[in-house]
């Protein structure tokens, strides 16, 4: 299916030299003179890469399939890391280098989406938050600010700074696009 680069959305996956990407952000912008261009921020889904990128409005691309499935993380063996479709029990092994900064938000039978292009692992969703434990951290200095910040470990290996008051074996909820503390779980 042909998409004119006039119809762009954001969030919208297509072909450009045989790679799948995804439109980040996008503004039409018509000169004084000549045809009206397509201003684009474009993530490529296969290496992550992010590039701004300007289209003629009128410049026609082929829509990428993307799928997207559900799966649960069942375990890690060395380096490889091992997910099943909760659907189809199917399993896929995805090495580290493809997982990225997400190993740090991965617990044993959580359930994740991973998305797929023509059959190839492209990424691995995470839910916007998730629950982690402090297993290691400094104890609170009386008389600190509320303000202040200490490093702290979780159960994950993500190294991150919390609020003064977190003691070590608490609960707390972490973003997942950042490593960065929300609040207690």
């Amino acid at each position: 299916m042909a998409i004119e680069a006039g119809d762009f959305r954001t969030g919208l996956t297509l072909l450009i030299d045989g790679d799948p990407w995804v439109v980040i952000d996008f503004m039409h912008v018509k000169p004084g003179k000549g045809a009206a261009i397509l201003k684009t921020k474009m993530k490529n889904l296969r290496t992550g890469s992010t590039q701004e990128r300007n289209f003629n409005a009128s410049t026609k691309f082929d829509a990428a399939q993307i799928q997207t499935k559900k799966v649960q993380y069942s375990y890690k063996d060395g380096t490889t890391y091992y997910l099943m479709d909760i659907d189809t029990y199917e399993q896929y092994e995805l090495d580290e280098e493809k997982i990225g900064f997400n190993k740090y938000f991965m617990i044993e039978g959580s359930e994740l989406k991973v998305v797929f292009y023509e059959g190839e692992v492209l990424d691995v969703q995470l839910p916007e938050k998730i629950e982690l434990e402090v297993t290691e951290t400094t104890p609170a200095i009386k008389g600190a600010p509320s303000t202040q910040t200490k490093d702290a470990v979780t159960n994950t290996g993500l190294r991150l700074r919390v609020p003064q008051f977190i003691e070590q074996g608490e609960k707390i909820l972490v973003f997942t696009a950042d490593g960065k503390y929300d609040s207690r779980a």
